[in-house]
């Protein structure tokens, strides 16, 4: 189908977008740059038609002393229980071993999947289930990745600012409610 008759977002003057079919500035618009946004739309509408949660992981660390916590860099901002997304075609199980490696610079070893968190405003970005384990550790952590720092706390010293819901996370944690 020649692109001149495909439907391409367009955005005028005022900012506003506007689908227009055969029209001269569809025509100034590069094969190359057309197909990516007809890709873009078809993208959009797929994720539009498909809204699931997002599949994450959460890995309460244990080491000497206490638990892992690291210092978020990004928004939002505090400290967590280190985690992350699940990549396309990735175990959940190599995801938390690949998450506490990246965030912490430790070598871990699940010991067991504790629960899985679901609330769709666990989040505030977006709805995520993630799927917490507990696993223990030697050494020192550090921050990195995603981190600016990493801690190591106990039940009673944890810190003020915690962010997502890690906090009943942790409470649940040490209070074993398995």
């Amino acid at each position: 189908m020649p692109m001149g008759s495909w439907p391409i977002l367009l955005r005028n003057w005022t900012g506003t977008v506007s689908k227009e079919k055969n029209s001269n500035a569809a025509s100034r618009i590069p094969v190359p740059i057309a197909r990516h946004l007809r890709a873009l739309e078809e993208a959009i509408n797929e994720q539009m038609r498909y809204r699931n949660p997002i599949p994450t992981v959460d890995i309460i660390i244990e080491v000497e002393g206490g638990v892992v916590l690291i210092e978020r860099k990004n928004p939002p901002f505090g400290w967590a229980i280190p985690g992350g997304y699940v990549d396309y075609g990735e175990s959940l199980e190599r995801c938390a071993v690949r998450e506490a490696a990246e965030e912490t610079s430790l070598d871990v070893e699940l010991t067991r999947q504790f629960h899985t968190y679901s609330s769709p405003d666990r989040d505030k970005r977006h709805h995520s289930i993630s799927t917490v384990f507990i696993a223990i550790a030697k050494g020192t952590p550090r921050g990195a990745d995603d981190a600016i720092r990493a801690g190591v706390f106990t039940r009673d010293g944890l810190p003020d600012n915690i962010a997502f819901d890690h906090r009943q996370i942790l409470e649940d944690y040490f209070n074993r409610r398995y």
